[in-house]
């Protein structure tokens, strides 16, 4: 007897089982995304635009650290810059675009709990077994990520691209939708790269990867950790570095992850 749940269900049935999902995800969202709509003041002048302030937290971190250290260039956004708006429609648009994000931020536990429930039913006892707590740790790396990106990864962004001068005669003035874009991008961008563990967990699940198989490639994953850090940041060894050691660590705990699989597995095999 298969240990999966049957239901005799036809496949315009779990069609409609998916649909009712969906809905239900994408309420979450809007709800979230409506709220933060709302509250677009608070959103906005202590959580968008904080980054580029020089009371924001990891800003005044790195002028506490050029203190002690001596060394002045680690002080950044001393001098913040001015975001401006070019378009008749573009802070209205601005405003949905970010509501909708932070929605999609917000509501991401809901939005994997509402795909662990339709993936459920078709799984073993052993995998759901195996695969208890993944709603907690993905949303938890997610949120990890997230806050990455937007305490250590944007205010570095933002210090060097928006004091970047190709002349004395250029003055910097940002237009708010390539400010937003930029935030948002390296936000979730974060995000989603920390749930590295998981997509480990899962390859090594299906028996495309084994601890042996990351291990042997370390040092390929070392060169294209580099290289995606080099895109995800402005083009400073520092920044670099910064979210060089949070992402080898995760590829190190995703290792330690494919080693407990092959094991279990081994053990269902005896």
């Amino acid at each position: 007897m298969s240990e999966k749940e049957e239901d005799g269900m036809s496949f315009l049935e779990h069609l409609e089982v998916l649909r009712w999902h969906l809905i239900r995800a994408v309420l979450a969202v809007l709800v979230f995304a409506i709220t933060a709509f709302v509250f677009y003041d608070f959103i906005f002048d202590q959580i968008i635009l904080a980054p580029k302030n020089v009371d924001f937290f990891t800003n005044r971190m790195f002028a506490l650290f050029a203190d002690y250290t001596g060394i002045e260039s680690l002080k950044i956004n001393t001098k913040p810059f001015q975001v401006i708006n070019i378009n008749m429609a573009g802070q209205f648009a601005t405003h949905i675009s970010v509501s909708l994000v932070i929605g999609l931020i917000a509501g991401f536990p809901y939005l994997f709990f509402e795909f662990w429930r339709f993936v459920r039913p078709a799984l073993y006892s052993t995998e759901k077994k195996h695969a208890r707590g993944s709603i907690f740790y993905t949303s938890f790396l997610f949120a990890l990520g997230v806050s990455f990106g937007y305490y250590v990864i944007t205010p570095l962004s933002v210090h060097f691209l928006g004091s970047y001068n190709v002349s004395s005669q250029v003055m910097n003035q940002i237009n708010l939708t390539s400010y937003i874009s930029t935030i948002t991008s390296i936000v979730l961008a974060s995000g989603i790269i920390f749930e590295l563990p998981i997509l480990i967990f899962f390859l090594s699940k299906i028996g495309l990867v084994s601890p042996e198989f990351l291990r042997k490639y370390r040092k390929h994953s070392i060169v294209l950790i580099l290289i995606l850090s080099a895109i995800i940041t402005p083009p400073d060894i520092f920044s670099q570095i910064l979210v060089c050691l949070p992402l080898l660590v995760l590829y190190e705990v995703g290792i330690g992850i494919s080693k407990r699989i092959q094991k279990q597995q081994a053990k269902e095999f005896e």
